[in-house]
């Protein structure tokens, strides 16, 4: 508990399935993205097995100024690699775009947004994410409780990497690597599924306070309220793990 307290208590890692945006549709280059388009958690087999896509690309997009750091993209690529059947690979493709000039972004914005800029989609034998990473804040943010990242449809996320960085990488504060870590990988443990979230429980662990997260306290997907202690007050620590259940979860829907 204390060192997952230590990650993300003091901020509230939101999810958000995504309900309605889920059109038929073309990208840019006039290719079907339907598949894309789904709500969180639904692609989860997808990504975990290699039934029918063996090898997974990564659009990590970024506004200027706002690269997440390479030891967190390390760390998400062997997160993949440790739950994921892949045998082709994983790959990210890491690029900057100009600030869009928001400063509290709506799940709209965060969406148009990919849809403007995204350029992999499931192809193939390749599934694709996308990953955002920006310079602004969630819409909703209050003086005790933020949103880091958000999850909100089947293969797309969103970082909210200036707020990430006023929270750590200073004094008595997480390093910024491993906080950033910690929300890409919580995130992306739901578009696999978890909890209850695509990828069928093998048993009761879901925390019925915190629908969608784990109710142990020291996994990943345990959902850490704002009463707990203050990152500021926190230095060091490392990314928590999943728990057995959370793995038995995904290694039952095609995972390892």
């Amino acid at each position: 508990m204390k060192k997952l307290l230590a990650l993300i208590a003091f901020v509230s890692i939101m999810v958000s399935c995504s309900k309605d945006e889920t059109p038929n549709g073309n990208g840019n280059n006039g290719t079907d993205i339907t598949a894309n388009l789904q709500p969180t958690g639904s692609s989860s087999h997808d990504l975990l097995s290699d039934d029918t896509y063996t090898s997974m690309v990564v659009e990590v997009v970024y506004v200027e100024g706002y690269q997440p750091t390479q030891t967190a993209i390390n760390n998400f690529v062997s997160f993949l690699n440790a739950r994921t059947y892949k045998p082709g690979g994983i790959i990210v493709e890491s690029r900057s775009i100009p600030s869009p000039g928001i400063s509290t972004y709506t799940t709209q914005d965060v969406i148009d947004i990919e849809d403007s800029n995204r350029t992999e989609y499931n192809s193939g034998n390749r599934i694709a994410v996308w990953a955002f990473f920006t310079d602004g804040e969630a819409t909703g943010n209050t003086d005790t409780e933020v949103t880091l990242g958000t999850a909100y449809r089947n293969t797309s996320f969103i970082i909210y990497e200036a707020t990430v960085q006023s929270l750590s990488g200073g004094i008595h504060e997480p390093s910024t690597a491993v906080l950033e870590s910690t929300v890409v990988e919580h995130e992306f443990g739901h578009i696999l599924g978890l909890t209850n979230f695509g990828a069928p429980m093998q048993s009761q662990h879901e925390d019925t306070d915190n629908p969608k997260h784990c109710n142990v306290e020291s996994c990943l997907m345990y959902y850490a309220a704002t009463t707990g202690p203050s990152l500021m007050n926190i230095s060091g620590g490392s990314v928590p793990e999943l728990d057995a259940q959370c793995i038995a979860d995904l290694q039952a829907n095609g995972g390892k």
